[in-house]
């Protein structure tokens, strides 16, 4: 006799997965630590209540945007192998349902952390929600090569938000964290188009692979590799920065810039007899590098509530 008790749960388990994918969990993932670390190190106490309302409702304007981006992209999400098992394509969720998920959730956050926090840091969602569903997924991304390198201003909104929620205003600071996310986005995304080759061909997306070459990829990597160290080791010297995170950037800054170098002194013919080993694990190290830089930004905040940090 087949036991039918578990079926029910079984099969809403795995409907509700293919909706939570639909957020895309990791980017949330990324979009939720930045953002908590502009909370934090904001020069302000902010309540801790008010400070989980503002990271969960960053985090469902992330997930919406993400849900918008899905919909709009199912038609190339469907031919590119990287993309092809997302819930859309594969057939597990309607293009209608994902369209309402996002707008719903879009409302949500935005209405809610107005309410939680402050109206400037719910219309910078607002804002980040509408030039990533909107500019960046329905015109940027399949305009102009340059549309990750625009586009990845999306990505980095979130501690501007972060901090504008703690604040209730701007500063420079904020807008550091912000530029250390759209330096980095370009290498990042680059060195995945490299090793994934076809993708984008089949899909007819203007990457910088596609339309200039792989040699000029490399070369750009390189040059924003370059100036992303100098942005990322000259934020040491800044309010958010010290000690700790000048010695974080430093080591990291130095594997990024000889993993950048060694990708620019490679061809082709060296790539494929390694299966793209060196762009692989570049973008292995890029990952990481975004976390451990903003978590010494984190650091320093944790020192400085302490009485230490900084350079003193």
């Amino acid at each position: 006799m087949t036991d039918i008790t578990n079926t029910p749960t079984s099969e809403y388990d795995a409907q509700l997965g293919d909706y939570f994918a639909l957020l895309k969990p990791r980017v949330m993932s990324l979009v939720v630590f930045t953002a908590f670390v502009g909370l934090l190190a904001a020069p302000v106490s902010v309540n801790p209540i008010v400070g989980f309302c503002a990271i969960l409702f960053i985090a469902i304007g992330g997930g919406a945007s993400g849900a918008l981006n899905m919909w709009w992209d199912a038609d190339i999400d469907a031919v590119m192998r990287r993309t092809r098992g997302r819930p859309i394509p594969s057939g597990r969720v309607q293009p209608g349902e994902a369209l309402t998920l996002g707008v719903a959730l879009s409302g949500l956050s935005v209405m809610m952390l107005g309410l939680a926090t402050n109206l400037l840091a719910a219309g910078m969602l607002l804002f980040t929600i509408l030039f990533y569903a909107v500019f960046y997924t329905m015109w940027l991304k399949r305009l102009t090569p340059q549309n990750i390198v625009i586009g990845g201003a999306a990505g980095a909104f979130p501690p501007v938000i972060g901090w504008v929620a703690a604040t209730g205003s701007f500063s420079v600071e904020a807008w550091l964290m912000f530029a250390l996310i759209f330096m980095w986005t370009p290498p990042h995304f680059w060195a995945l188009a490299l090793f994934m080759r076809s993708d984008y061909d089949d899909a007819k997306v203007p990457m910088l692979t596609v339309t200039h070459g792989r040699p000029a990829t490399r070369l750009h990597i390189l040059i924003y590799t370059v100036l992303l160290a100098a942005l990322a080791i000259g934020t040491s010297f800044t309010a958010i920065g010290g000690i700790f995170y000048f010695a974080v950037a430093l080591v990291l800054n130095a594997a990024f810039l000889l993993g950048a170098w060694r990708i620019w002194n490679r061809d082709e013919v060296m790539a494929e007899a390694d299966d793209y080993a060196e762009e692989r694990k570049f973008f292995r190290l890029s990952l990481a590098y975004l976390f451990l830089h903003f978590g010494a930004i984190l650091g320093e905040a944790a020192l400085r509530a302490f009485g230490l940090g900084g350079w003193a």
